[in-house]
């Protein structure tokens, strides 16, 4: 029985919490005082015109058809035609500013989300699902939007008019007034218990949503892999599985505000039926006049009207909240890496330019597994050094710490004798420049692409940086040039010409620290001979961290650290290494040498 009894309690308690969750929006609305007030004002304004449309009705029946005087038919006229212009006027007004601030609040909400994700670490983004995150950021703030703009103005309006028309209905007559209040428990109970349920189910159909742009976002992204395993008529059930899930929730809900609207449209105008009824007695005794009663009809519509437009927007409210809660969950998370409040300054004429100081270091996902454990590394001011060992090592690991991605959980990482957590990541990242194995490109043209390392640099600092990646002459062949689109992800580009894209915007950044994911790993022999060529162009007179996918290409650096299982292993020269080291000398093995035939 307690069991129960809590199984119902929960319900409610989560109505309440999903309730308070609009609240924080109102922060949004604040800002713009002067058009919530203008609104506001309009609101009343149209609604005070559109109580008065009874009283006009009253004159033109009472005074124009029931004394049968042309002149005062003529000036009741005049008068509801004025009432009318007016309350156009003031709907236009109101209409106008309320549509204003829903698009505006739900542009500044985006803008504030988008702002939330880009300082947010990058283990938040391995956690939670890319789809899921652009659900919340478009289809969320588009439903917000809507209510604040559409809905709240009409419920608000709905009240007013509920309000001041049964106020109006007491004054014009109160025996057909109770007959119509009496109706009102009964039209109220059905709202708040099917709200409930569709308050539940608009949340589920979020989610359901949200999953589908994650399915189908995948299969999209990849869908040369989808096709080359053959494999578009399982994702194609799959994907219909999916939209299925989600239909059927969206059924549920669509269920419970269609049962929720019809009850309550049945309840307003049942109980209006009757008092047509019992008012039309009245007349035919000569209880009241012609006018009176239907001027209590318009204002019973009236209120029959706002009680269904409110139970309506009751459910569009239910769904605002989960939306809400959702945007809310985003925004309240606090991002890892912050800097401190009195960063350091860096040092110019330090020798060591990286220093791992016995760091250990386990990734948030597998907290079991130590991807570098207590490992110690300095690298001297324009050296070039190479992590080598096989996958696994942790060579990728050590760029993430170093772009401070991620804090170890113990031992110091200092750039230029600071601690890393002394200064601002901004501040840091802005000395360093990465270039990935797999470039990253945008869904834009050449100049963005390249210009990315230096959004204030000048056409010819990217054309100068396009030349010393060796792909200035091939983004000439592109059918604009420069201005050519580059397409999702840099799709129209050959791997060769991605890299040399990539490399371009590292040139002109300029860093002081180059981090060198080996670019040359998985190019054919003519693209590697242009990447190889704009990498050693990159290289010279910086400090320089490669990790190193083929031997061949950093037998002459400066240093080689040889690593296996999250551990340095080794420190030294090709020559030194290969003489030394069992582990060195095999993947020089597996390398360098041909297998027999």
């Amino acid at each position: 029985m307690s069991k129960d009894k809590k199984e119902q309690g929960t319900p409610t308690k989560k109505q309440k919490k999903t309730l308070k969750s609009l609240l924080p929006v109102l922060s949004f609305i604040l800002p713009y005082k002067k058009v919530v007030t203008g609104a506001i004002l309009a609101l009343l304004f149209t609604s005070a015109v559109s109580l008065s449309l009874g009283q006009g009705i009253k004159l033109l029946i009472d005074a124009g058809f029931d004394a049968d005087s042309a002149e005062a038919l003529s000036q009741a006229m005049v008068v509801m035609i004025t009432l009318i212009a007016l309350l156009a006027i003031g709907t236009f007004i109101r209409f106008y500013l309320m549509t204003w601030i829903g698009e505006r609040v739900s542009a500044d909400i985006r803008k504030a989300v988008f702002n939330r994700l880009v300082i947010l670490h990058p283990s938040y983004f391995e956690e939670n699902m890319s789809g899921e995150i652009m659900s919340r950021l478009t289809t969320d703030t588009t439903l917000l939007q809507s209510i604040i703009g559409s809905s709240f103005s009409m419920a608000l309006r709905s009240s007013l008019m509920l309000i001041g028309g049964l106020i109006m209905m007491f004054i014009t007559n109160l025996k057909l007034t109770l007959i119509v209040i009496a109706v009102v428990p009964v039209v109220m109970f059905p709202m708040m218990y099917f709200g409930r349920k569709v308050r539940t189910l608009s949340k589920e159909s979020q989610d359901s949503i949200a999953d589908i742009g994650t399915s189908a976002g995948e299969v999209i992204q990849n869908i040369k892999v989808v096709q080359s395993y053959v494999l578009e008529e399982f994702e194609k059930s799959a994907f219909s599985q999916e939209v299925e899930i989600a239909f059927n929730v969206a059924k549920r809900r669509i269920k419970q505000r269609s049962i929720l609207i019809a009850t309550v449209i049945f309840m307003s105008f049942g109980s209006l039926s009757v008092m047509l009824w019992s008012g039309g007695m009245d007349v035919i005794n000569g209880t009241i006049t012609a006018g009176e009663l239907a001027a209590f009809i318009f204002y019973a519509m009236m209120v029959g009207t706002s009680v269904g437009t409110v139970a309506e927007v009751y459910g569009e409210l239910q769904r605002a909240a989960g939306a809400s809660e959702r945007i809310l969950e985003l925004m309240s998370v606090e991002p890892l890496i912050v800097g401190p409040k009195k960063p350091q300054q860096i040092k110019r004429d330090s020798k060591t330019i990286i220093e791992f100081d016995k760091v250990t270091f386990h990734y948030p996902s597998r907290p079991d597994i130590a991807a570098l454990n207590n490992i110690s590394l300095k690298i001297d001011q324009g050296k070039s050094v190479a992590l080598v060992g096989p996958s696994g090592a942790g060579k990728t690991t050590i760029f993430e710490l170093l772009q401070r991605f991620y804090d170890p959980q113990q031992g110091q990482i200092r750039f230029k004798d600071i601690e890393l957590k002394n200064m601002q990541p901004e501040s840091l990242r802005c000395h360093m420049g990465m270039v990935p194995q797999q470039p990253v490109l945008f869904s834009s043209d050449v100049w963005h692409n390249i210009r990315y390392g230096n959004i204030n640099a000048s056409d010819e600092d990217v054309i100068q940086a396009a030349k010393a990646a060796h792909a200035h002459e091939f983004i000439e062949k592109l059918p604009q040039g420069y201005s050519s689109f580059l397409g999702e992800k840099g799709v129209r580009l050959s791997g060769g010409q991605k890299q040399r894209i990539a490399l371009a915007r590292a040139i002109l950044k300029d860093p002081e620290l180059l981090l060198l994911d080996e670019a040359t790993s998985a190019l054919d022999a003519e693209s590697e001979h242009h990447v190889q060529a704009a990498v050693n162009h990159l290289m010279k007179d910086r400090t320089t961290i490669i990790i190193a996918h083929r031997l061949a290409t950093v037998i002459h650096a400066d240093l080689i650290v040889l690593m296996d299982q999250g551990k340095i292993l080794d420190i030294g020269k090709h020559n030194e290494l290969l003489k030394r080291s069992s582990l060195y000398q095999r993947l020089c093995e597996l390398q360098f040498e041909q297998p027999s035939t």
